[in-house]
């Protein structure tokens, strides 16, 4: 049995993440990502501009519309608002909910409220998380998906015979983007055999786990210095929208300044590799912190670390997704990955350990003991199997290590566990490109099989 299986698990297709364009779906979840359509703005690709432009237009259309004929424009926002094709998001079920009309009302009530957007229209359609409460990321993706979702079909249809994936004749709803209604289709597409639901593929340049445009970004980077805004006092998440629908010419200025920031919006880490420079220097921010929680440095370690292995580990082990627990009233995070099952290493890891997903817990702690390996061994179960990580910043002791061959003995599980002189070198072999990181996983998970009792 697959835990948490892709699409080409389920159809036993031999292609990998990192060799296809797209993000392959889940099918009993969603992708941990978002659609962001300033990724397609400042793409060099004139059809992402293109249909960038399409996202914008369509929803400028709806506004417009909305002036005149409020209902109609309501009931087309309401039906656009989730797309569970592309299984975008963070839904453990693969089904969202639309919006209502009161809150379709609410979005587009901003062409009455707000002179520039009636005259003008919005520029980039990621602005309404500034506008409207809770309006966020995920209404930006799924919303963007419908308006484009003519082109996602097609893209669908191409990359399905590309890589021989099964189709079946399914009806559709789209957008038509020609007469700006909704119209439905008979179309072979992919179908998901646990939901029924056609599945649209996504391509991978696009997606981001936060819009380049949002809220946070807004008010950590951006009003946090303006003194008309915030006057030395504390302001709510409300008061701000409210100052945004007065003030839209501040919201204008913040998006010219990401726009000339571009250059660092990129898709997200989990389909890239970090440059070199910035593993160098994320690697040394982690040699450098205390142990513990001395100023938020446990923190600080979390936050340096999961980029750094995502990206390091990528593509052998691929959507790194960040995760918390609480196991007996302590915090821990954890970093999943999905094993794709393209190394010796990592085929047997699946096969022996019936492992899907591996879990990394990240302790910045002075020395492991066994109640850290213990915590761990509860969390390997039937989702996860029984093959687990811990990175930690030194050696453990010689009972601790002890601990983990007696869960292999009792139990069939294995921890490995890494410290700051195994990310060393795994950061030096990434910089000489002459092995791979994960070949330092492969040493350590070598030397805990032969410790072990035959």
């Amino acid at each position: 049995m697959i835990i948490r299986p892709r699409l080409n698990d389920y159809h036993g297709l031999l292609f990998t993440q990192e060799e296809v364009d797209f993000a392959i779906p889940f099918l009993d979840e969603d992708i941990p990502l978002y659609l962001d359509p300033f990724l397609l703005w400042k793409s060099p690709s004139q059809m992402d501009n293109s249909l960038h432009s399409t996202i914008t237009n369509s929803f400028n259309f709806l506004g417009w519309l909305y002036l005149k004929k409020e209902k109609e424009a309501t009931e087309i926002l309401r039906e656009l608002s989730e797309c569970d094709e592309v299984g975008l998001g963070n839904s453990k079920t693969k089904q969202g909910k639309k919006i209502g009309d009161k809150f379709a009302d609410l979005i587009l009530s901003s062409f009455k409220n707000i002179p520039q957007i009636q005259e003008h229209g919005v520029t980039h359609f990621e602005v309404l998380q500034l506008l409207i409460e809770n309006f966020s990321k995920d209404r930006v993706s799924d919303i963007s998906c419908n308006f484009i979702k003519s082109f996602l079909i097609d893209y669908t249809i191409q990359q399905s015979k590309k890589y021989s994936i099964p189709t079946e004749s399914v009806d559709i709803q789209y957008f038509d983007t020609k007469k700006y209604k909704i119209a439905s289709e008979k179309i072979t597409l992919p179908i998901n055999p646990i939901t029924k639901v056609p599945i649209l593929l996504t391509p991978k340049r696009w997606l981001r786990f936060v819009p380049w445009i949002s809220f946070d970004d807004y008010f950590t980077n951006y009003i946090s210095t303006s003194q008309k805004l915030l006057q030395g006092e504390s302001i709510s998440r409300v008061e701000i929208l409210e100052y945004n629908r007065k003030n839209y010419d501040q919201v204008q200025t913040y998006i010219k300044r990401k726009q000339i920031e571009q250059k660092d919006c990129k898709n997200d880490p989990l389909f890239t590799q970090i440059p070199i420079l910035s593993s160098k220097r994320k690697k040394n921010t982690i040699l450098r912190l205390p142990t513990g929680k001395t100023d938020n440095a446990d923190k600080e370690y979390e936050n340096n670390l999961c980029p750094l292995l995502a990206s390091m580990l990528y593509p052998e082990l691929d959507f790194a997704q960040p995760q918390s627990r609480t196991d007996s009233g302590v915090l821990i995070r954890d970093l999943i990955f999905y094993n794709n099952t393209s190394l010796p290493l990592l085929k047997e890891i699946f096969d022996k350990y019936n492992s899907r997903q591996l879990v990394f817990e990240l302790k910045n702690v002075n020395e492991l003991n066994t109640t850290h390996i213990n915590q761990l061994n509860r969390y390997l179960n039937n989702e996860f199997g029984g093959f687990g990580v811990i990175f930690t910043r030194n050696q453990p002791p010689k009972n601790v290590f002890q601990n983990t061959i007696d869960l292999w003995s009792g139990q069939r599980k294995c921890i490995i566990m890494l410290d700051d002189t195994d990310l060393e070198l795994m950061c030096q072999v990434y910089e000489d490109k002459q092995r791979k990181p994960i070949d330092v996983m492969n040493k350590k998970y070598g030397e805990f099989i032969r410790a072990c009792p035959s």
